[in-house]
Parts: C-alpha cells; structure tokens; sequence
C-alpha cells in the first residue's frame, strides 16, 4: 500500500514517523475518515473544517488548502490503482520532548492512507443489521465534545466485547452514557423514528458530532422531518417505528434487530429497513452523485 506523508507519496514501509511524536506518546493527534464516489471525496469540506477546529482545540496549528487535499487524495488512489476509496486522514502533534507540554504545537505530520471500498451488500441495506447493547459504558470526552482523537481505546474495548460476548458477531455495539442515556455506536451516530419524528442523542451525551450525521439532520429538517436531539433510554430504542445508524463509509444502514445485555433478541418494526429509512438512503445516495 502506498500512503502520503506529509505530502509525499511512499510505500507503506517507508511511512514512518519519530517515536516522539506526541500523537504516539500522547494521543495528540485527530483524523477523518470519508470515502469517494466517482473519485470525489464526499462532504470533504465539511470534513477539513471539523479536522481544523479539533486542532484548535488541542492547540495545534494545522491548516489546510483543499485544492491541496484533493490533488493528494487523487494522487494517492492512482498509486494504489483505486478508482474508489476508503480514506483515513490523520494529523499529529509532531515531535516534542517526553513530558507534557503547555505551548501549542507549531509542527505536525500530516498522514493519509487509503484502502479499497467492499462492494455495496444490498441485502444489508434492505434486511438491515442488528445492534447489540454493550456493557461498557461511553467514556466522557476529553474536552468540551468528543473529538475525532487518537484516544480509541473506548471503541476497541466495545469492539472486543462484541467479538468476545455477541450472539451476533456482525451487530453494531451500542454505547449507554454512565448515566444510562442512548450513546452512539461503536463506529457510528443513532436515529429512531417514532410516529413520523426523528431522534438522535444530543452531543451533550459524548458523542462524537458526526458530519454524516449532521448531513442527515439537515436534510430531515429540510424535507419538513422534526428531528429532537436530546437525551433516550433504551426503552425509548426499543418502542421505535425504525432506527438507523450513520457513518461516512456505509452512510445511513437500517437496524431490524436488537439485543439487550442478556441477549435477548428485540424485532424492530416488520424485521426489514423501514420505509422511512429505504427513501433517506436513496436520497442521500443521490446527493452523493454515487451508486444507486
């Protein structure tokens, strides 16, 4: 695989970065994840403009051009001979000494790696996937709001959960806040519908404010669809009409299934995609101007 450092296209081998990068020894750094069609990155701008104010926040002075971005981006999927692909964009804090800095950090390295989109599974998007309960709770952010970090440990531990405790190893774990409120998913934001309004956790929860997510909210809202952000239960979850979640690279997937934390397997609505969730996937997908 090739990747781009810091502007300059190598091989994976070569892309290597100093063991004193606070992004390795702190967790300072943030990335994007997104993914093409037609070889145009989808909501790029909306994407940079997040990467940019996350590392304001942690003092770290990045910026960016996008004409820039998406001549690398172009570049690097014609060296991975890739007309589409899954990109991961990455800033770290750069090099500093061992100890924990007060200053704002002038350098950083700049990484972007690429991989190949899996095909469109139409049986996911018509039967939907399940969503398993975790015991784990969401951890609170760092800050103010959760940012796009290096600090993944949360995801991972609920992911290794999944794979160690789920009935249905392919399902969606599910984060509860400490205090018992509906999170978000291990890789993904949450929406129900319930009597032809829509529901998302606030970002007050500690979720993280996902773009596709705020996408989706903006095109409900435009389309005359009340949306309420606020704070649910997982009895809230379980009453709903249809539920969906979102990220940038499988955008909007139906959930026909739920389990509690004893496994205990909940139908939602008929057991397929909702026909709410059927119109907002063709919608979004035509904005994309991708597969249909």
């Amino acid at each position: 695989m090739k990747v781009s450092i810091n502007g300059k296209i190598v091989d994976e081998k070569e892309a290597v970065i100093s063991i004193f990068d606070h992004g390795f020894l702190y967790g300072m750094g943030l990335f994007e994840t997104f993914r093409t069609y037609n070889g145009n990155p989808f909501l790029l701008e909306e994407h940079l403009r997040r990467l940019k104010e996350s590392c304001s926040m942690i003092g770290l002075k990045w910026e960016y051009d996008k004409k820039r971005v998406l001549q690398q981006i172009k570049v690097l999927l014609m060296s991975n001979n890739l007309k589409e692909g899954y990109i991961r964009y990455t800033v770290t804090a750069g090099v500093g000494h061992v100890g924990l800095p007060v200053n704002s950090y002038d350098t950083y390295n700049e990484i972007i790696y690429v991989k190949s989109l899996s095909a469109p599974n139409d049986n996911l998007y018509e039967n939907g996937k399940a969503i398993q309960l975790l015991n784990i709770p969401r951890n609170t952010p760092e800050s103010g709001i959760r940012l796009k970090s290096l600090h993944y440990m949360n995801n991972i531990l609920g992911k290794k959960e999944i794979n160690e405790t789920a009935q249905d190893k392919t399902a969606e774990g599910l984060f509860l806040t400490s205090e018992g409120f509906l999170a978000e998913g291990i890789v993904s934001n949450l929406f129900f519908v319930k009597d032809q309004v829509s529901y998302t956790p606030s970002i007050d929860t500690g979720i993280l404010p996902g773009v596709t997510r705020a996408n989706i909210i903006s095109k409900l809202r435009k389309l005359g669809i009340e949306v309420i952000e606020g704070h649910f239960k997982w009895e809230d979850l379980i009453s709903a009409d249809e539920i969906f979640i979102t990220n940038s690279i499988q955008e909007i997937v139906p959930i026909t299934t739920l389990y509690d934390l004893n496994g205990n397997e909940i139908k939602v609505g008929s057991g397929q995609a909702g026909s709410k969730t059927k119109e907002w996937i063709k919608d979004y997908r035509m904005a994309t101007g991708g597969y249909e």
